[in-house]
């Protein structure tokens, strides 16, 4: 076991929040779980997360390897667009399904990460790759990953204080009638189909705002830039089919006369900004239009 010395500035700190910020590699809730399980002990002896630290005491402390996860591991191409040894960035196609769920067991993102990253060092005790925000399957773009547990808690709450960016492009169905414009409602399950989302009353969701600008406007139909200000399931494919323009192909959301021939849901992750987790140096990745949009798109500027 390894150890550690409690300096007097840190009595009357929590074992697991001194330890979280002592070994960062960490996030608290694993070492909440390490303490649990008998992994860290003072003076010999077990101990509680939320044992007050004395100066002076010594900590003992091990971090089991990490257990491989039962997913497995394969050979899938993947358009990485940047890797270090704390995340990996990639361009998603249509048709891939980010995490193995029932029905979709293999052929995922985490099936492709777990084969690509031969460096990863554990998530939750766990040989896997962090998984903190998703595209739908059938939509396409930019996406990050984490690589250990220190990056995929950084990026959690870079999400969630809203300091990673994000710019999609979305054709929609129908002449716009304004150039730019915010959509900010509730979202939640709908309650006639709990596969789909739906705009809420009042109550029952959650905040939702996105922002739009007409990019391009064609007979009946437009190209629009999106970026969120949250991070709702569907938020998108939600919002522009309750402002009266659903997204071109979207067959969940849309509606018939409004496919235009498209095979998937024509929703593109273009853009995505974020801080390094380790740097904290800005980075910005962008993801060219997949060919299926751009055959669509050239097809409507003709």
């Amino acid at each position: 076991m390894s150890r550690l010395t409690a300096s007097p500035s840190d009595a009357g700190m929590r074992l697991d929040a001194w330890l979280a910020r002592t070994l960062p590699g960490c996030s608290r809730s694993r070492w909440q779980q390490l303490i649990r399980d008998g992994h860290v002990k003072i003076g010999g002896s077990p101990c509680k997360p939320q044992h007050a630290l004395a100066a002076g005491e010594e900590i003992e402390y091990e971090i089991p390897a990490a257990k491989p996860v039962t997913v497995e591991a394969e050979d899938i191409a993947l358009d990485v667009l940047f890797e270090d040894r704390d995340i990996i960035v990639i361009n998603k196609p249509a048709g891939l399904v980010v995490h193995p769920a029932p029905g979709n067991y293999t052929g995922t993102l985490v099936n492709a990460l777990l084969h690509h990253c031969r460096d990863l060092e554990g998530i939750g005790g766990e040989l896997r790759p962090g998984i903190v925000h998703r595209l739908d399957k059938d939509t396409s773009g930019v996406m990050v990953a984490a690589k250990n547990e220190r990056a995929m808690q950084f990026l959690v709450n870079a999400f969630k204080n809203r300091q990673v960016h994000k710019e999609y492009l979305a054709l929609v169905a129908g002449r716009m009638e304004r150039i730019s414009g915010t959509i900010s409602t509730l979202i939640g399950r709908s309650r006639g189909d709990r596969k789909k989302m739906s705009v809420r009353p009042a109550s029952g969701g959650r905040e939702a705002v996105s922002h739009y600008r007409v990019e391009e406007q064609f007979a009946g139909a437009a190209l629009l830039r999106i970026t969120l200000e949250t991070g709702r399931t569907h938020q998108i494919r939600v919002h522009v089919a309750h402002i009266g323009h659903p997204v071109i192909g979207d067959r969940k959301y849309g509606r018939a006369g409004n496919l235009l021939d498209a095979r998937r849901q024509m929703l593109h992750a273009e853009t995505l900004t974020l801080p390094h987790p380790v740097t904290r140096e800005p980075m910005k990745f962008h993801a060219p239009v997949p060919e299926d949009m751009q055959s669509l798109l050239n097809r409507l500027r003709g």
